[in-house]
């Protein structure tokens, strides 16, 4: 494999694990210039560089194979493409999971609250190529003519508060039945356990959805619909702004089966817990355990999964996809997911060698620091890749971010953009019309 990301996977998977995946999703191969595992670590290193060019890819594989004393390959990236379109989504997707999976095994008790795992749950979207399979498959805002937006794809994922790993995620299209956010959300309960604490937002504060986490053992703290009213008549006090409410059963919806539907519970008893202009419905009910100042904590806990989303999409440069195909889109959604979570579990050994957590590191840091590396990892002989990786990790744990607490941001830019008119009209009728007024100019 390509050293670089290698040295960090093999830390995180080992050897014999990622060729039963390989087998297991890879099928049969031949021993090529790119075969599976080599072609993932290349793409992996691909979204993780700053130059996300497939010719940058080629040369970074060309580069090794000198190193190694193996056989020159051609800097044409039409065979790294084709292995890219190759390579099993599933074998990209098991690899990502298992690396979050073996980073969260790491977390220690200390990171956690009250010894339970804690994750936060939100959704993000993605725009990609303006192809007409991007837009079969994950169509433009129905409210923009043809030919004037993008292809979206919306990515819910479910974020470890202690280490910032991506344990799960659902891709979908914005648009049509089953893509709502609370849709995929539940496509993904299974992958809760018993005990853990889930937090949201208000996209998630729904009936079914507390009835279904409670019956799965798992506690949620979510901020309260904005169009749910409660008879404040009904509720009986905790504490100052801290009240248990109980919630009706609303009628069936179209969505919901006759037998799931009467397998829910008539009531729900939720705590409900005011903060300003914040509402926050919990299932932990009993102050005594858990006092409102620690659910409003947990509630405040959410905003790092935007802070994880920006990460991937601005600082991983995920924002905007290049591929021109469906299946590539979810390759290389996958492909940014992975580098998010190799990034975060050095991370995670560098906070545990310096006892910190890992939230008091920079992504973006570590992001620049695992980049500059990849050269030195890539032609330093295998003796001495443990001295490298450890410079990374001491070069990640330098730079912590400080604390701000109570720091607010206004949501809008201050940098003007430049006074450019906005396309209305599909780009190749733009230019028809540039081609005709230089006609007859």
């Amino acid at each position: 494999m390509v050293r670089c990301v290698s040295a960090k996977l093999g830390q995180m998977v080992s050897r014999q694990r990622l060729e039963h995946l390989v087998a297991e999703h890879g099928g049969n191969y031949r021993d090529r210039i790119y075969p599976p595992l080599v072609t993932l670590s290349l793409f992996v290193e691909q979204v993780i560089s700053v130059d996300q060019a497939c010719q940058d890819a080629v040369g970074r594989a060309l580069s090794q194979r000198t190193t190694l004393g193996q056989a020159r390959c051609s800097l044409n990236t039409g065979p790294y493409c084709k292995a890219r379109r190759r390579l099993a989504l599933p074998l990209v997707e098991r690899v990502a999971r298992e690396v979050a999976a073996r980073m969260e095994s790491q977390a220690q008790a200390s990171w956690k609250w009250r010894g339970r795992t804690v994750k936060l749950i939100d959704g993000t979207t993605v725009s990609m190529p303006d192809t007409a399979a991007n837009q079969d498959a994950f169509p433009q805002n129905h409210e923009q003519k043809p030919g004037l937006g993008f292809p979206l794809a919306r990515i819910v994922g479910i974020i470890s508060l202690a280490t910032g790993g991506i344990l799960e995620s659902a891709t979908s299209a914005c648009e049509g039945a089953g893509s709502a956010e609370i849709m995929q959300f539940g496509a993904l309960l299974n992958t809760l356990a018993t005990g853990e604490v889930i937090i949201g937002d208000r996209a998630y504060s729904s009936y079914f959805m507390l009835a279904e986490l409670g019956a799965r053992g798992v506690d949620a703290v979510f901020r309260e619909h904005q169009c749910r009213k409660n008879d404040p008549r009904g509720a009986q006090r905790l504490g100052r702004h801290d009240h248990l409410i109980t919630w009706n059963k609303p009628e069936r919806p179209r969505w919901m089966d006759e037998a799931t539907y009467a397998a829910m519970p008539e009531q729900l008893t939720v705590r409900e817990v005011k903060d300003g202009d914040w509402s926050i419905v919990t299932t932990l009910t009993d102050p005594r355990h858990v006092t409102r100042e620690e659910i409003l904590w947990l509630y405040r806990q959410r905003w790092n999964i935007e802070l994880d989303f920006r990460a991937i999409k601005s600082v991983m440069q995920m924002d905007v996809l290049r591929c021109k195909t469906p299946a590539m889109v979810k390759k290389e959604i996958a492909a940014h997911l992975m580098g998010y979570n190799l990034i975060r579990a050095a991370m995670v050994q560098a906070a545990r060698g310096c006892a910190l957590l890992p939230r008091q590191l920079s992504f973006a840091a570590a992001r620049r620091a695992f980049a500059r590396y990849q050269e030195c990892i890539r032609h330093r002989p295998a003796i001495h890749l443990t001295d490298e990786i450890e410079r990374l990790l001491a070069a990640i744990a330098a730079w912590r971010i400080p604390c701000r607490p109570n720091r607010v941001e206004p949501r809008a830019v201050k940098r003007r953009p430049k006074p450019h008119p906005l396309l209305t009209v599909p780009r190749h009728v733009a230019r028809l019309r540039l081609l005709r007024q230089r006609a007859h100019a």
